[in-house]
């Protein structure tokens, strides 16, 4: 079991100081509101084909543990617990969590929301079905032993959704330049491309934590559509993978 601290101070302070600004579409996480639709549609395919479960059905996720670890003010969570999912959001950056709480009681949603660490949780004996990892591996100390602490939270059969930024020139120019520079959707600084992480590089260390990873795609952004979808060929910059714990 992973006991390692692998929160990193200096990007925790970066999302506290836009907490507030979290449900705002057009603010500072007008990306992540863009994306959602996106991510969600991955993230509910993989959770239905692992689980068996009818998304057309009304709580098609009932019955499923779920931790949105880095869950941010709950725009995942939130979704998660509409489809019938038991909610855990956990979150190093401790001015995200009253954000997300007020929200989620504004929505009648029972999410349960902690100030705390994969590692404290892992170290607590917690166990979920499923684990959302999405957009944080790239914001950690020490990756491999940020997602061997996710691994340690899944029960064995559990899925685990990670998504992260590739590590290139695309990426730099698109995430960085574009995004913080440019467009200004995110405060500049907010992501350092060093550590942005390749798909082979993510699939090694999944596979080094102990997970099976068995799935990515890309997820790309039409400037003319202003739109994103999910590509089995593109993971030029925005990716995401499903892994699975098998024992």
């Amino acid at each position: 079991m992973s006991t390692v601290n692998t929160v990193d101070p200096a990007e925790v302070a970066k999302f506290e100081a836009m907490a507030a600004e979290w449900w705002d579409p057009s603010g500072k996480f007008k990306p992540l509101h863009m994306l959602n639709p996106c991510r969600l549609d991955y993230i509910c395919t993989q959770i239905a084909a692992e689980f068996g479960r009818d998304l057309r059905a009304d709580r098609p996720l009932a019955g499923l543990r779920l931790l949105d670890i880095g869950c941010g003010g709950g725009l995942l969570a939130e979704p998660m617990a509409r489809l019938g999912a038991d909610v855990v959001g956990a979150d190093a950056a401790e001015r995200n969590i009253p954000v997300a709480r007020i929200h989620a009681e504004q929505s009648g949603l029972p999410i349960e929301y902690r100030h705390t660490t994969a590692e404290a949780l892992a170290a607590a004996g917690e166990r979920f079905d499923v684990v959302l990892n999405m957009e944080v591996v790239e914001h950690v100390a020490d990756p491999l032993g940020y997602l061997t602490a996710c691994h340690d939270l899944l029960k064995p059969g559990g899925l685990m959704v990670c998504s992260t930024l590739n590590r290139n020139l695309k990426s730099y120019m698109m995430a960085i330049v574009g995004a913080e520079q440019i467009m200004r959707w995110l405060p500049r600084g907010t992501h350092e491309w060093s550590k942005f992480i390749t798909p082979d590089e993510l699939y090694d260390l999944l596979r080094r934590a102990g997970l099976d990873p068995v799935d990515r795609k890309g997820m790309v952004f039409n400037p003319l559509g202003w739109s994103w979808s999910l590509s089995d060929r593109d993971l030029s910059v925005n990716y995401v993978t499903t892994s699975l714990r098998r024992a």
